[in-house]
């Protein structure tokens, strides 16, 4: 089989293949593929994203200026994949900041948490099965690919402040943003996180908005935002240490 038929064979299924992939539109060995894959990537037909995982280069483009969307790279990173925290709440336009990471949620676990593609940082926040839902998927570049919806973006930041650049990026999305009370609750419940309770009745008082949330009985006090130091008022009815700048002054 020539080369451009078989690169046009994987590109038919779309801009990104597996060596699974390549292997069911080939008839060559294990051995034979692997070298056709090695002389491809050489000569400028694909590019690895790493293992096994490779993209198809533009014939209109050269090797090492090219790229795909970082959240499909991202997904074909390890299986399942959804793109959260930081990444999807700048994709809902609910953060102006531009995260230098993309995040990555999985049930899976992986080697390497933390890898760099083509000059870009992916992160993979291995969660329970049960921390594993609210997702859309969207088509992004002929590809189909996963992504935590409105609500559940924010009880995940809410859930891991760390991974959206602390409690005031999704603070201004609780406040600015409208969503829908009933799936925050009922996400809020689902993820068994008193934290991300506590905190979104916290932000949905400080803010006006209506939300029945379950009361708290834990005498404990927890902090508002667990990256800043631990010192600041506390609210007694939310059980939180309130340890950042006041909420109002948010830009």
């Amino acid at each position: 089989m020539r080369k451009h038929e078989f690169v046009s064979r994987l590109a038919s299924s779309g801009t990104t293949f597996t060596f699974e992939d390549a292997r069911k539109v080939s008839s060559l060995t294990h051995g034979s593929l692997r070298n056709l894959l090695y002389r491809l990537e050489a000569e400028g037909w694909i590019e690895r994203i790493e293992k096994g995982k490779y993209m198809i280069i533009p014939l209109s483009s050269r090797k090492g200026r090219y790229t795909l969307n970082e959240f499909i790279i991202g997904s074909m990173l390890v299986e399942p994949a959804c793109i959260s925290y930081w990444s999807a709440l700048h994709h809902h336009g609910f953060t102006e900041q531009i995260p230098a990471t993309v995040f990555v949620q999985t049930t899976a676990r992986k080697k390497n948490r933390d890898t760099m593609v083509f000059g870009v940082r992916y992160r993979m926040v291995r969660v329970t099965a049960k921390k594993f839902f609210g997702i859309d998927n969207v088509w992004f570049n002929e590809r189909m690919i996963s992504i935590t919806d409105r609500e559940k973006t924010v009880v995940d930041c809410l859930d891991r402040p760390g991974h959206c650049g602390g409690i005031a990026e999704v603070a201004k999305a609780i406040r600015n943003e409208k969503l829908d009370a009933d799936r925050l609750r009922e996400y809020a419940v689902r993820i068994s996180n008193t934290g991300v309770t506590r905190r979104l009745g916290f932000l949905c008082d400080q803010y006006g908005k209506d939300i029945d949330l379950p009361g708290i009985r834990s005498r404990n006090y927890l902090l508002l935002d667990p990256g800043l130091p631990g010192k600041g008022e506390t609210n007694a009815r939310w059980r939180l240490i309130i340890n950042m700048k006041a909420l109002e002054d948010l830009e």
